[in-house]
């Protein structure tokens, strides 16, 4: 009994173990090997001195961690280049209708990318993204929580970024 569980059993094993499968979507040709990441200028009408260097870092970052190739300043194989062209936070919600304050807040960041694929160009595009979070500062100023709501909206920005240019379901 004990060896027809193991004729049975070790077959299907191996063939698991040899099976891999690739959960983060990203669809790169073989071919490519390098990519650049340009600076995104700041052009929003509403400026955050950091915003331009983080949202740039957060792009490179999600490359580095999600895909094998290797970020170069010229020449690369892909090319992301873009602008902010929108930041703002604006009340969503009213407190109090005699005394009005904000009972909650949004803060939203618009990027515009231009991805050009040098390797295949149909997969290129220029589009615009927008990401938003809404947050309750809770008696806190903007300047205590900014920086926390910044990075996970920029995370969500590279995300859809990285699934545009990577990953064509």
């Amino acid at each position: 009994m004990r060896k027809i569980f193991l004729l049975l059993v070790l077959p299907v094993m191996a063939l698991y173990n040899s099976c891999s499968v690739k959960l983060n979507g990203a669809s790169i040709p073989a071919e490519m090997k390098t990519v650049t990441v340009l600076f995104f200028e700041n052009n929003a009408p509403l400026v955050i001195p950091t915003l331009s260097q983080d949202f740039t870092e957060a792009l490179k970052t999600r490359i580095r961690n999600q895909t094998r190739l290797a970020l170069k300043q010229n020449d690369a194989d892909a090319v992301f280049e873009g602008r902010i062209t929108g930041y703002d936070i604006k009340p969503i919600a009213l407190q109090d209708n005699n005394q009005p304050t904000a009972g909650g807040n949004r803060l939203t960041i618009k990027v515009s990318v231009k991805y050009t694929n040098n390797i295949n160009p149909k997969q290129s595009f220029e589009q615009s993204f927008e990401r938003f979070k809404d947050f309750y500062l809770g008696g806190q100023s903007v300047d205590a929580v900014q920086l926390q709501y910044l990075k996970d909206v920029n995370l969500q920005l590279t995300e859809d970024i990285f699934n545009q240019a990577f990953a064509q379901w």
